[in-house]
């Protein structure tokens, strides 16, 4: 059978033009203070603007953001915002949108409340706060007005960080950061967010139907400022696809953008619209602590050990997924040297079943134990990370004292409900960067991020990531955070397996969909010929 894909993507009309995209996941919310998965994320993106996006190329520019001046000393950061930002209920957009939304993602104590404090953002006062919920402590008006954020007038905002943040610009493009309308927000209640109908927009699309594990959809915002750029009069989200699925919808012009697996890779890799991407996600085992097996360090080890990456990335995977040599991804982040972290940093993974076997043998020895039971937990709506399961069973089940129990369950289940309560041995999971710098992996590792759901705790680890976040000087900086990702892996806190590329079936007809890791997806200004 010859090949020959091109995707129409349902066009309805000379005078309509609509871009379907295929989801193997599902939207979670678009409540930018609790959405933490890849899908909300990209949702969000089509509907709101922060202060700055990504343009064509893939490069930061102003959104809301007309300039921004910053002090001379770095710590200051001064946004005039654009009048002509309208939400989509004629609201003005201004600088009181932006303090609403950061105050209240500490309020409702947000997943990523974490990324305003130190190491991160360093925005002024976010520590503190971090500090007492961490504590379990309630926030008071005063803490919260305490944070360094603060409208100046009605399109001037001021931001007040600790230390000089030099991907401060690319971390107000990312959906936490992003501004929310008070007086709608507060009308929806616990529901904002959760439909189309309880989320408001100031983005290049509006949400018009969402069928939670179905679709979504959108139209072009009329009144969006930049609206002459947005070629597109619909964007459709097909949500919670199978590969296979996803593929015959392609081939039957119901698709423009198909992501597929490993199976079907050989099928297409020849055909036109077939491309690998890097999404720069690190698909990795997260280990819990509170199992008292996999606390021994050798266990630990040969389960690292017993992994044979490059065999799983060429010949099972097949999508251009590459062999994880640290928990920092490699095209992540550039050193003060121009030099790719990983390139820098030393390599933690290689594949030795013998030595995998001695070190298992060794655990046994330390734990008093002829054999152990371990479970795998992973979502099956998640590809690939069944075959990234499946892998990782046959690997184990090669060496002498480990028995092996799958545990299959969805995302949302293995995520917030198995980890999240610590129910689990082995989780098979990943972890795309919200912004180019190492610590944006290197902070899930910290013994008070909501994140670390195996519980692994190392107070040099801590203090160390703590140095981090207030090092000015860029070059000793960097050694610190080559020397945290030492103490981590050294350790096997985490096991590193992959980084994800994708293999995916695309509309030819289809130009500039703006794919960049750390940034997500724009569809903002794809055309279709």
């Amino acid at each position: 059978m010859v090949l020959t894909l091109t995707g129409c993507g349902g066009s309805n009309g000379d005078d309509i033009t609509t871009y379907t995209y295929s989801s193997e996941l599902d939207i979670k919310n678009l409540d930018s203070s609790d959405a933490d998965d890849g899908c909300s994320l990209k949702a969000i993106h089509a509907v709101i603007d922060g202060l700055t996006k990504t343009d064509k190329k893939g490069n930061i520019v102003n959104a809301v953001a007309k300039s921004e001046e910053l002090s001379e000393d770095g710590l200051t950061h001064t946004y005039k915002l654009r009048k002509d930002f309208k939400w989509t209920n004629g609201d003005p957009v201004t600088a009181h949108d932006f303090v609403y939304a950061w105050q209240r993602i500490f309020r409702k104590k947000g997943s990523y409340y974490y990324m305003f404090a130190d190491g991160i953002a360093s925005i002024e006062g976010a520590q503190e706060l971090s500090d007492k919920i961490d504590a379990g402590e309630e926030l008071t008006d005063d803490d919260l007005n305490s944070m360094g954020v603060k409208a100046i007038d009605d399109y001037t905002l001021e931001v007040k960080t600790t230390v000089r943040v030099s991907f401060f610009d690319e971390l107000m493009a990312f959906p936490c950061f992003f501004l929310i309308n008070e007086k709608f927000c507060e009308k929806q209640e616990n529901k904002y967010g959760k439909s189309a109908k309880t989320i408001l927009g100031n983005g290049a699309f509006t949400m018009t139907n969402w069928e939670a594990g179905s679709v979504v959809e959108f139209e072009k915002n009329e009144s969006y400022y930049d609206q002459k750029h947005v070629k597109l009069n619909k964007l459709v989200m097909k949500l919670v696809q199978e590969p296979k699925v996803a593929a015959q919808a392609f081939e039957a012009g119901e698709t423009d953008y198909a992501p597929i697996n490993s199976d079907l890779v050989d099928k297409y890799k020849d055909d036109e619209a077939f491309k690998q991407v890097y999404d720069g996600f690190l698909f990795y085992i997260s280990v819990n602590f509170q199992n008292s097996d996999l606390a021994n360090l050798n266990v630990r080890k040969a389960i690292s050990l017993a992994i044979n990456r490059k065999d799983l990335c060429e010949n099972v995977l097949k999508d251009g997924s590459q062999a994880a040599s640290g928990f920092v991804p490699s095209g992540l982040s550039i050193s003060p040297e121009g030099k790719d972290f990983r390139d820098e940093a030393d390599t933690y993974t290689s594949y030795d079943k013998k030595a995998a076997q001695a070190a298992l043998d060794e655990g046994l020895k330390e734990l008093g134990k002829s054999e152990i039971t371990l479970r795998v937990t992973y979502g099956t709506d998640e590809s690939p990370m069944d075959v990234f399961a499946t892998y990782l069973q046959n690997a184990l089940s090669k060496l002498d004292g480990i028995k092996v129990e799958m545990v299959a369950t969805t995302k949302q289940n293995r995520i917030y409900n198995k980890q999240k309560n610590g129910d689990f041995d082995l989780a098979v999971t990943r972890w795309g960067p919200d912004y180019g710098d190492p610590t944006t992996y290197l902070t899930i590792a910290l013994s008070t991020n909501s994140s670390n759901y195996g519980k692994w705790s190392n107070s040099e680890y801590d203090q160390l990531v703590g140095q981090v976040g207030v090092e000015s000087n860029v070059t000793k900086r960097w050694q610190k955070m080559k020397d945290a990702e030492k103490i981590l892996l050294d350790g096997y806190a985490y096991i590193p397996v992959f980084e994800k590329g994708a293999a995916t079936l695309q509309n030819s007809k289809v130009k500039n969909l703006v794919i960049k890791p750390c940034r997500t997806i724009s569809f903002e200004y794809v055309e279709k010929n």
